[in-house]
């Protein structure tokens, strides 16, 4: 047996593997840097007959300051949210408190506006700390996925905490995000060996 670095002659052999598993998910994109190891193993007689690939998962965190007034005005202008990208741990309070419905598009501008609610002073600080924080949160959203794929990164994933997972889950797929029960995960922290 010899395990040794991937090279571009061992494609149909990991082509011809892919197929046998009949796993539902396309066979990946080898070239792409993102895939950082590209082992196989060899039998006796020279053949490939398994191989790992490692490619770069993206894990998002959130992390948000609940007692910061914000200087943005509840009538600030939101961008319109792109579909993935940012999201993670310690998301909870104004940011999600803040309701979908009280934006409307404009269509002439491709963006989200706040709408202004007719509140007492008291009563409107909450309601205008909210707005701001949400669109904070839309900002940093798309600043995040530009980031992100500027740096060749094809999707990220983020954990909720269980406490704030149903709730938070809901904003983010309302910003696009989906959520991927479909495989088990499994995780492997890795630690040098003596």
């Amino acid at each position: 047996m010899l395990i040794r670095p991937y090279t571009d002659s061992d494609l149909d052999a990991l082509r011809r593997m892919h197929a046998q598993q009949g796993f539902d998910y396309a066979f990946p994109d080898l070239v792409d840097p993102i895939f950082i190891s590209k082992l196989v193993v060899e039998d006796d007689d020279g053949r490939v007959v398994m191989a790992s690939l490692a490619r770069l998962t993206c894990e998002m965190y959130l992390l948000v300051d609940r007692d910061a007034d914000s200087a943005t005005s509840a009538n600030a202008v939101i961008p319109r949210p792109a579909p993935t990208i940012l999201v993670g741990d310690g998301a909870e309070g104004s940011a999600v408190d803040f309701p979908l419905r009280n934006t409307q598009a404009d269509p002439s501008s491709g963006q989200r506006q706040a709408l202004a609610r007719d509140d007492s002073p008291k009563e409107s600080s909450r309601p205008a700390k909210a707005h701001a924080r949400y669109a904070q949160l839309l900002a940093l959203h798309a600043a995040g996925e530009r980031d992100l794929l500027a740096r060749g990164l094809d999707d990220a994933h983020a954990w909720l905490p269980p406490p704030i997972a149903r709730r938070f889950g809901r904003r983010l797929e309302s910003l696009g995000w989906v959520r991927d029960d479909a495989w088990t995960p499994y995780c492997r922290r890795l630690k040098v060996s003596d």
